[in-house]
């Protein structure tokens, strides 16, 4: 009856949600035993019949002659084209537009612009949009309209230019139609960027009114909505977002910059500090700097950003991170996810950190659903689709775990959080020459950057009885440690390897002390099960709120 729902968004949304409501269901149905009829053995000779050659050879000939003709019919009829299933909502994918402007140099204006449509639409009930982050992979590549589409599985596409001159700007966007490869619209708009909102907002509602979206009043009014008036600001934010997605310590530090130069156009700009409490967050999951030293700023800014508007989405996520990684306040985390998800359900990065939140919490089976939402909304998001491989890790299903990261490496062999997330579930299921690989892949890929592949590199090494080389991996982070920030966490991991549990203890002390993000995931990490008996992990999780 849930699959057959009128009201599309009360039907089940995933797989995973199905059978998590079908393990309700069979958990209220009573057990009984079923009564099985016995029956007299068959026995060979109440079977045994003689067949004679010729009248077995006949009936063979005819199927075998049958099959043939069906064969040769089908292939004289006409071949139905093949194309990807329709969703079942409206659905589109908003390309990154091209740079047409001289100087090659707008980059931020072309991508900005194309990433505020796609927040804009995201607000529409009845449509599916697809994340920045898959739509933009298509980025400088020559591919057709439906081989875009079936990789992303929409059924229309945004795509667009921008050109700038001085102060004049002109934007072209065509909305086109997938399966038929039709131009349901276009439009050009020449203006003064003073006026790059006036655009933007036309696009965006040319583009809802051609998808045939009906919109209430309200409705219409949130998905127009301005964060600033200020185009100088504006065109700040989309530089430091630019810089933001790049995803290296370097562009979050430029991202940090931009944001701040757009709030100083502008105090009330709740995009911007949504946007600096993003890069402080990821600068701290990283430990590029000491969560104490980030976590901080990133709550400050989270929280202004909510003191503008109570009625963003970002804002809520940002705020929900701090609550999990940095305060360890379980029940407030899960209540600014849910925000965040009410205020905008195609939030691809909400439902993603609200599936590692349920992964921490040992909710598996939700987390799976959420992990499942994000890749749907984000299906060519090589993180999200690792983020599957670290569930399976933590809810201990290896196998699983393993298929997943391999899956993500098949696309991209050189993406170094599926190496880390294969190497943790080779390492749990006692491959360690298989995690030992996968680990010095990843630190290889970052060029010797990423502390915690070292750390698991070290791991691996004393688990599978390789002390020595356990020891270099300490003393090259302890040396690492005198120029900058490394985690207790970081050395903890090794050392439990090495099985020297008071060590461990002592580390993980600190990084209690130090608000360690990784001991967030403390609760479920198998890489602990070793010391999970003892009294001292016990206290630990009660402190940290977890019993």
């Amino acid at each position: 009856m849930r699959c057959l729902e009128k009201d599309k968004e009360k039907r089940c949304q995933s797989a995973g949600e199905l059978r998590s409501v079908l393990a309700d269901i069979e958990k209220g149905i009573p057990t009984s035993e079923k009564v099985i009829p016995k029956r007299k053995p068959i026995t060979s000779k109440e079977i045994t019949v003689t067949f004679g050659l010729k009248k077995l050879l006949i009936p063979i000939l005819v199927i075998v002659s049958l099959a043939i003709i069906a064969v040769v019919i089908s292939q004289l009829l006409p071949q139905k084209e093949t194309f990807f299933p329709p969703t079942e909502k409206g659905s589109i994918a908003v390309l990154p537009f091209e740079d047409l402007s001289p100087q090659k140099d707008q980059g931020h204006l072309c991508d900005g612009f194309a990433e505020s449509i796609i927040n804009a639409l995201t607000r529409v009930e009845d449509l599916r949009v697809v994340a920045s982050a898959s739509s933009f992979s298509f980025k400088g590549k020559e591919l057709d309209m439906q081989d875009i589409g079936e990789k992303l599985r929409v059924k229309t596409l945004l795509r667009g230019s921008v050109q700038k001159v001085g102060n004049m700007v002109r934007i072209t966007a065509q909305l086109i139609n997938v399966a038929e490869e039709s131009l349901l619209w276009s439009a050009q708009y020449n203006r003064e960027l003073d006026d790059i909102f006036a655009i933007q907002d036309g696009i965006t509602i040319a583009i809802v009114d051609n998808l045939k979206v009906k919109l209430l009043g309200k409705e219409r009014v949130e998905l127009i909505k301005r964060y600033t008036d200020n185009p100088d600001a504006y065109d700040l934010y989309l530089q430091g977002r630019f810089h933001w997605n790049k995803r290296s310590g370097e562009g979050m530090l430029k991202s940090i910059e931009y944001f701040k130069k757009a709030i100083e156009m502008d105090s009330t700009y709740a995009l911007a500090y949504a946007g600096l409490a993003d890069s402080y967050i990821v600068l701290g999951e990283w430990g590029v700097f000491s969560s104490m030293e980030v976590y901080p700023k990133a709550k400050d800014a989270a929280l202004r950003a909510l003191e503008i508007d109570d009625g963003l989405a970002e804002a809520h996520n940002a705020l929900a991170m701090i609550k999990r990684d940095y305060d360890w306040d379980w029940e407030a985390a899960e209540r600014e996810f849910k925000r965040a998800i009410e205020l905008n359900p195609n939030y691809p990065t909400a439902h993603q950190w609200y599936a590692e939140y349920l992964a921490m919490m040992g909710r598996f089976d939700e987390a799976i659903i959420e992990i499942e939402r994000a890749q749907d909304l984000d299906p060519l998001s090589l993180v999200m689709k690792a983020i599957g491989g670290y569930v399976f890790h933590f809810s201990r299903q290896y196998d699983q775990g393993i298929e997943q990261c391999q899956k993500v490496l098949d696309l991209n062999p050189s993406y170094i959080p599926a190496h880390i997330y294969l190497g943790r579930n080779y390492l749990s299921k006692g491959m360690h020459e298989e995690a030992i690989a996968e680990f010095q892949k990843a630190l290889d890929l970052s060029e010797g950057l990423l502390l915690i592949s070292q750390s698991h590199l070290g791991y691996a090494y004393a688990a599978s009885d390789k002390r020595d080389e356990a020891q270099k991996t300490l003393d090259q982070l302890d040396e690492r440690s005198k120029q900058s920030y490394v985690r207790p966490s970081t050395f903890a991991f090794v050392y439990q390897g090495l099985g020297e549990n008071d060590r461990v203890f002592e580390l993980l002390e600190k990084g209690y002390k130090e608000k360690d993000i990784w001991l967030a995931f403390l609760k479920v990490n198998p890489l602990y099960d070793s010391i999970r008996s003892d009294p001292r992990f016990k206290a630990l999780l009660k402190k940290m709120n977890f019993e």
